[in-house]
């Protein structure tokens, strides 16, 4: 049996391991930098929305700025997963740093919406890779176990984006201009280029020339556009019965259907078929759809409602937010310690998912009186729930596969719940703006559109400039068409409670592969076999575990490599799978 001394960790001297620390800190300052442009993009705009749109004249185009950056980064994310596993991850990085710059400036120079859509869909090919890359190139250099307290932080980049993206957009709106949650992007993506430039070292991919899956990534294109330009139309563009909407759903089935036989044939394939045998990968990917519906529905919409129906200020609609951010900072930084020092998991996304069923519930109870206290207490319920999932169901999903298709892996879990980011911006943007516009038909006095501008450039300031008798029915109509959607999602939540009770607590890495070709659907099944031998090298010559399996028996070796043994191995340490010559 050949040895992998790669995976002895028995000859580190404490030189060594100071050395790679700080090599480690510089890594992890780079990456954070990365998720900071990606995540702040898609909060800085959330309280410069209503006033970005109403000069330009689109409040009917709204829902567009925010579903094309989304729309976008999704297309990307599976196509930067797989070719990272391919051929590296550092270069494709600075790719999508460039072109995240790229469409900031777009955006910053935009004179309509047209353009400042177009900006927004080039930030989102950029944007995808900045997500997903990050969280691969964790996997490329620290062991499941430990990753934990990484991915708690890299969540808790997110919710300081939160809190710092609708403040910043708020003080921009309100003295230098809107343009500026453009621009601020810029010295961001220096610093981001030139930590990507020269403190990432990552081991290179394991296909010099790849053959690239063009057929499935159209199809996925294709599929993922027609799908989110449904779920945008259906009930204000056109009706749901209509033959525009019809085609755009049939569409999607038949791309869908071709892109799954494209990629059983594929020999890289974008999303591979295999993916789907994991139980682990198919409950989280589902459960993060549900919650990415969940969680994009209120984001992408509750800052404009706060600042419409309460008449503060954009600046002061950033603070509003705060206790949310703050209880998903606290809650997903501590959870990740928890994992790296206990190596349990399995209950904080179900509590997570189940804190967000109640504060979807709490959050739908809003009125015009509410108190601000209040609907600030109930955003720190929604935090905490998703401080407690979001971030462990991708460690779950790279813990399932090993390295080497760890960013196939990673970028596919996150594409399904990006499509259900897409969807509860859409469909919470397309039944908001339908209700919103009835309902101000309903009840606004006659005429009233001459003093209003019309529902299309109605902007917070403007609201609240206006007299009682026009100014009320306005901000009824805007919580009477946004707080009952929240409720409308519960299910949602419940449905993802169930799926994650049937996750199998499957334990945590504690090495890291290397040098391991990523296998396709057709591998022979003497891998089983293979990966046994290797998992009981590493058992032998590192110490890591204990791992017994029948070699002969390809799903008995597959398990005793994947899960809890019945011979007393500790749930809590578990060796990555690797493959490795049989001698």
């Amino acid at each position: 049996m050949t040895r992998t001394p790669a995976l002895d960790q028995t000859t580190e001297t404490p030189a060594k391991t100071a050395h790679e620390k700080s090599g480690l800190v510089l890594l992890f300052i780079g990456l954070m930098l990365s998720m900071l442009l990606a995540s702040l993009s898609q909060t800085v705009l959330s309280t410069a929305l209503p006033t970005m749109v109403g000069e330009l004249n689109g409040v009917d185009q709204m829902l567009w700025v925010m579903t094309a950056f989304i729309l976008a980064s999704t297309i990307m994310m599976p196509v930067y997963g797989k070719m990272g596993d391919l051929i590296g991850r550092k270069s494709l990085l600075i790719i999508a740093i460039v072109l995240f710059m790229a469409g900031s400036i777009v955006g910053g120079l935009a004179g309509n919406m047209s353009w400042l859509i177009v900006g927004r869909v080039i930030q989102g090919l950029g944007g995808g890779g900045l997500i997903i890359l990050s969280q691969a190139i964790i996997a490329d250099v620290v062991p499941a176990r430990e990753r934990g307290k990484y991915m708690g932080i890299m969540g808790g980049v997110f919710a300081v984006s939160s809190v710092a993206g609708p403040l910043l957009g708020g003080w921009f709106t309100e003295s230098i201009g809107w343009r500026w949650t453009f621009w601020i992007n810029l010295p961001l993506g220096v610093l981001a280029l030139l930590a990507a430039i020269f403190f990432l070292h990552l081991p290179k991919g394991s296909n010099s020339r790849p053959r690239v899956d063009f057929g499935g990534m159209a199809l996925l294109a294709i599929a993922t556009t027609a799908l989110v330009l449904a779920a945008s139309w259906g009930g204000s563009e056109y009706a749901w019965g209509s033959p525009v909407i019809l085609g755009l759903l049939a569409l999607t089935a038949i791309a869908a259907v071709l892109f799954v036989l494209v990629e059983r044939r594929a020999a890289e394939p974008i999303i591979s078929m295999h993916l789907f045998k994991e139980r682990n990968f198919i409950l989280t990917t589902g459960a993060g759809l549900l919650i990415g519906v969940a969680m994009f529905g209120v984001l992408g919409y509750m800052p404009t409602y706060i600042q419409m129906v309460t008449g503060i200020s954009a600046t002061q609609a950033g603070f509003v937010m705060i206790p949310m951010m703050l209880m998903l900072l606290i809650t997903s930084t501590a959870s990740g310690f928890v994992i790296s020092r206990t190596g349990r998991y399995k209950w904080m996304p179900i509590t997570g998912a189940g804190v967000l069923a109640v504060a979807l519930v709490l959050l739908s109870t809003l009125r015009v009186q509410t108190d601000l206290w209040v609907l600030c207490v109930f955003l720190g319920v929604m935090g905490f729930g998703l401080g407690l999932s979001m971030q462990v169901l991708v460690l779950i999903v790279q813990n399932t596969f090993p390295n080497s298709q760890v960013g196939t892996a990673t970028a596919s879990n996150t594409y399904f719940r990006q499509i259900g980011a897409s969807l509860g911006a859409a469909v919470v943007g397309s039944l908001f703006t339908s209700r919103l516009t009835s309902l101000l038909v309903e009840r606004m006095p006659a005429g009233a559109s001459g003093a209003t501008g019309g529902p299309e450039s109605l902007t917070p300031g403007a609201v609240d400039r206006l007299p009682d008798a026009l100014r009320v029915p306005i901000i009824e109509s805007y919580n009477d068409a946004l707080a009952p959607l929240f409720f409308y999602m519960v299910p949602l939540a419940i449905i993802a409670v169930a799926l994650l009770c049937l996750v199998k607590e499957v334990p945590l890495a504690t090495t890291i592969e290397r040098d391991a070709p990523a296998k396709s659907p057709a591998d022979s099944p003497r891998d089983g076999a293979v990966e046994v031998g290797a998992a009981q090298a590493i058992a032998t010559d590192a110490a890591v575990v204990d791992v017994s399996a029948n070699a002969d028996d390809d799903d008995a070796g597959h398990d005793a490599a994947r899960s809890p043994s019945d011979d007393g191995t500790s749930p809590d340490v578990r060796p990555e799978r690797v493959d490795a010559p049989v001698s």
